[in-house]
């Protein structure tokens, strides 16, 4: 009787070409963040435009609109709960929770921060974020190149996030915070750009994207859209509204997931292989 082969150890954990590929993503954003050029805030970060006080809270829309945040991360985990066990790998599960703790989190400190706008508060909302974000490239990973990869992606975003945090508060430079936020999303639409792995759970990063590019251009046009709507609602308020519907693809491919009983099938070809025509699918 033959004996079966068996993979040496190193061969096994040889890193597949996508994961060779994210780690030089990830290098050159390291290599960005400590060499780059300083990057300061501007002097009027604070100055949000809408400043009225309602119902005794101040910075009232700001600060109420965050709710979506935290109503999106409480049903996400609901619906994670519900998910029978297997339905799900491991890093998937983790990932899309982590996602879900950080919407919480972040709805917590940015509520926090335009209650009262300064340094202090902005450094809670923005821990806050890192853990979504973190949440969110380990699921794109994930979902698109390994289970292993989506792990250790959410895990490098939760250490370098309070870095560049901190770092921020400390020195004055905003820029590895930049990479950190604006990377990640580019990252995100890298990996929105790769075959969707075989037998991996389908989420619309396209749509997680196109929510997230509508929340940044409102962010900018704060003081615009507050005076093209009469002084009725600010950009900032609506960005944070635009950027809880960012969580509506996963909440859906979640609720998916519970009504089906199983994650989605992928499309593919011989033998599971995916098809060249989604080869470049943002859902």
């Amino acid at each position: 009787m033959r004996t079966p082969t068996v993979l040496p150890a190193a061969h096994r954990r040889r890193l597949s070409p996508a994961e060779v590929g994210l780690l030089c993503a990830g290098l050159v954003f390291l290599a960005l963040a400590l060499w780059g050029p300083v990057l300061h805030a501007s002097p009027h970060q604070h100055a949000f435009a809408d400043q009225r006080t309602l119902w005794g809270i101040p910075c009232a829309l700001d600060v109420l609109s965050n709710l979506p945040f935290a109503l999106a991360g409480a049903w996400g985990l609901v619906l994670l709960g519900r998910v029978r066990s297997g339905v799900l790998d491991g890093a998937t599960r983790a990932t899309a929770r982590l996602f879900c703790m950080g919407l919480v989190l972040t709805a917590a400190g940015s509520s926090w921060y335009h209650w009262q706008p300064d340094d202090a508060g902005l450094l809670w909302d923005r821990l806050g974020m890192t853990v979504a974000f973190a949440g969110m490239l380990g699921l794109a990973a994930a979902q698109r190149v390994s289970a292993r990869a989506g792990g250790t992606t959410a895990l490098v975003v939760l250490a370098a996030g309070p870095l560049a945090v901190l770092w921020w508060a400390h020195t004055g430079n905003l820029l590895p915070w930049a990479v950190v936020q604006l990377g990640g999303m580019l990252l995100v639409l890298a990996l929105a750009c790769l075959p969707q792995r075989a037998g991996a759970w389908v989420v619309p990063l396209g749509a997680v994207i196109a929510w997230y590019g509508a929340a940044k251009l409102l962010e900018l046009s704060d003081h615009a859209v507050y005076e093209a709507t009469g002084q009725w609602v600010a950009g900032h308020s609506l960005k944070h509204l635009a950027a809880a519907g960012a969580a509506w693809p996963v909440l859906r491919a979640l609720h998916s997931v519970t009504a089906r009983g199983h994650a989605p099938a992928m499309v593919g070809g011989h033998n599971g292989a995916p098809c060249p025509r989604v080869a470049c699918s943002l859902h």
